[in-house]
């Protein structure tokens, strides 16, 4: 799992309790919200809203909690003002964190972030501190049961994909971020099923952690993931 996207995560956990079920699905609104804000409420005409539709499918949202999240971004529906904050991090072992947030309050968010980084032997960063570390990628991923590895890989290269990395249960697929829509809807067109596709951060180079870190880097994973206003984040930590 070194350098995913949480979204990756969460997508394939086969069960969760209704308590985590409705934060994701509160995170997932967001995420709509903001990309039909920022780019129009029409599917066809908004990758990045298509993206987020796709996500909350995936995840079971009702299609009415989608579309009150869409006539919120779009202004149909009255809804606090939220605000996309990046802060940058050091877990344990020196890790390196990038923390995408979505928020209506800056303010608790901030100490949110601080608590969780603080109580997982974790700290705030400065601006420029971890960032440069990593850079923006168009990724996609595909199941690996009954796929050849080797031929996907000739398939994504040709198709445009600048990098295919083989995963423990997927095929992680790379290009750059401008054309991760051509790619996709192309691997589409020739029968893929793809199971995630975002434009994400990911490190250059990954750092190996002891196991008694890698523990420590769970248990802040998992505080993350149940924060109702964190809406990505990222590591360059190398975990089996």
């Amino acid at each position: 799992m070194s350098g995913h996207s949480k979204w990756s995560q969460i997508k394939r956990q086969k069960a969760v309790t209704d308590q985590k079920r409705g934060a994701v699905f509160t995170k997932l609104g967001k995420i709509i919200t903001i990309a039909a804000k920022e780019g129009g409420g029409d599917l066809s005409a908004n990758f990045k809203l298509r993206l987020a539709v796709d996500k909350a499918k995936a995840a079971n949202m009702p299609k009415d909690n989608i579309d009150r999240a869409i006539k919120r971004g779009i202004g149909e529906l009255a809804g606090g003002e939220l605000h996309e904050l990046i802060y940058e991090a050091f877990g344990p072992g020196g890790v390196a964190l990038i923390i995408k947030t979505l928020t209506d309050n800056k303010n608790r968010t901030v100490a949110e972030i601080k608590h969780i980084l603080g109580k997982h032997n974790g700290r705030l960063g400065e601006p420029g501190s971890s960032l440069w570390q990593f850079k923006e990628w168009g990724v996609i991923r595909l199941g690996k049961t009954g796929l050849d590895v080797d031929q996907v890989t000739l398939e994504a290269i040709e198709l445009g994909a600048q990098d295919v990395i083989e995963e423990e249960d997927n095929i992680l697929i790379k290009t750059s971020k401008e054309d991760l829509q051509i790619l996709k809807e192309a691997l589409e067109k020739n029968d893929f099923l793809v199971d995630y596709a975002e434009i994400d951060l990911l490190p250059d180079n990954y750092i190996d952690v002891a196991s008694k870190t890698a523990e420590q880097l769970q248990k802040l994973f998992e505080a993350l993931d149940d924060s109702e206003d964190v809406n990505d984040y990222y590591h360059n930590a190398k975990l089996s």
